[in-house]
């Protein structure tokens, strides 16, 4: 783990990604520049369509690009093989998306267990560690429901528990309150806050929620698969706000 907060967890430098050839070329990202840091919260905002999800994707070792440099946690991502990228994501990432994604025929524990359970973790073993971690997100009493008897908020926070139940460096989240009202919105925001600082993990989301800009400690506007903007809070607490090369 970098324990240097002020050198970045993962630097993309000029990364491009184009999908399709020929006249179907669709141009995702147009030469992205961005440093995320441990320790705080990166948020990806833009018009639908703007490269955001596509951009968290190649964070997060899901996507190679066509070209450009990602290099995250002292790995060149875009230098892996598949097998590796997929290593490098199962040790490291974790991922909390829109819809919850919870299997409706297990409990709370038992959903928050899973990516131990994949890893070879002993059932026993992976629902003391999912429990543990539950219990501290203030759902002790509620580890034995099945995501149908949970609220939304309650849900949300089993799918980040899963999210960082094997302790990843690095978590990314796909819209995370888009299905929330803006109150239990704003708690989520609060625990991914005391996950990052806490956790000296880096956060990066995906959001069109501005209720929740004020969590962001960098916060980069996109537009057509560029960064047209960063708004960065510094330690001091002021911001700075910078157009892309």
């Amino acid at each position: 783990m970098n324990g240097d907060k002020s050198k970045p967890l993962i630097s993309c430098h000029d990364v491009k990604k184009i999908y399709g050839s020929g006249n179907a070329e669709v141009h995702a990202l147009r030469g992205v520049n961005l440093d995320v840091y441990p320790g705080e919260i990166t948020m990806l905002v833009g018009p639908s369509g703007c490269g955001k999800t596509t951009l968290l994707s190649v964070i997060a070792g899901i996507l190679k690009p066509t070209s450009g440099s990602v290099v995250a946690l002292g790995s060149e991502l875009t230098k892996l093989t598949s097998w590796r990228r997929t290593n490098f994501r199962r040790t490291n990432v974790g991922f909390v998306f829109q819809q919850f994604n919870l299997l409706p025929a297990l409990t709370a524990a038992e959903n928050a267990a899973v990516p131990l359970v994949i890893q070879g973790y002993t059932k026993r073993a992976a629902l003391a560690e999912s429990r543990k971690l539950l219990t501290q997100m203030g759902m002790g009493d509620r580890m034995s429901n099945l995501p149908g008897q949970l609220s939304g908020g309650q849900q949300q926070r089993v799918a980040i528990a899963r999210a960082l139940v094997h302790h990843p460096h690095l978590l990314v989240c796909d819209e995370p309150t888009s299905a929330l009202d803006a109150k239990t919105g704003h708690t989520i925001l609060e625990i991914l806050r005391s996950i990052a600082i806490e956790g000296d993990r880096a956060v990066v989301i995906v959001t069109h929620d501005s209720r929740i800009f004020e969590f962001a400690d960098t916060l980069a506007r996109m537009d057509d698969g560029h960064i047209v903007s960063l708004e960065r809070e510094h330690r001091g607490h002021e911001k700075e706000e910078a157009l892309s090369a």
